[in-house]
């Protein structure tokens, strides 16, 4: 089992159907999922659909974050790669499962890679054509920048926790070092008391 990245955790993860209209689909991510049925419709008409093979690279760590991606049918792979080289699998996203989404609000560079473990189905829906719905249906573009804001405050809510819970796990382990380095050093001073030269 690979190990979990929380903010990468698919913490909104909904199943799609075979063969889902790209209406359901949206209607199924959490950031359009409180849209009306004719502002997804508009929604629909709108997100670029595009296909992906295996092992091909949706977008790389240190990209600039264009938009985000709807899995319409597939398995995707988000990577970390530190500085020294070393690759870290951060999650495997399927079907129904969105990333980037921040990039939606934040230009940053992607923190992760994004790569396709089969042929993949994505739905993209970018900066441009967010800013093109703020423009010319504000009400419907409000609504979805104050979503993405709640899905990215419940990440970073639990990102906290996590980083939380693991830095109390690492003064336990200090703590448990240290007495035992106390342990070790008294008794190496009670075997050379007992054991004169």
């Amino acid at each position: 089992m690979i190990p979990r990245d929380i903010f990468w955790a698919n913490i909104f993860r909904g199943r799609k159907k075979k063969d889902e209209t790209v209406e359901a689909i949206l209607k199924d991510v959490p950031a359009f999922s409180h849209l009306e049925p004719k502002e997804i419709s508009l929604l629909a008409s709108i997100v670029h659909k595009r296909e992906y093979k295996a092992g091909e690279y949706i977008f790389y760590q240190g990209d600039p974050g264009l938009g985000m991606y709807i899995i319409q049918e597939g398995e995707v792979l988000i990577q970390y790669t530190d500085p020294d080289g070393n690759k870290k699998e951060l999650a495997i996203l399927k079907d129904g499962d969105f990333f980037g989404e921040i990039a939606l609000i934040d230009e940053s560079p992607r923190s992760a890679s994004a790569i396709c473990r089969t042929d993949c189905q994505i739905i993209g829906f970018f900066r441009p054509d967010l800013f093109e719905i703020i423009e010319k249906h504000p009400r419907l573009g409000i609504k979805i920048v104050l979503k993405l804001a709640e899905i990215i405050a419940e990440r970073l809510r639990r990102t906290n926790q996590e980083v939380t819970q693991l830095k109390a796990e690492i003064e336990a382990l200090k703590s448990n070092i240290e007495e035992l380095k106390a342990n070790q050093d008294k008794n190496e001073r009670n075997q050379k008391n007992s054991h004169p030269h």
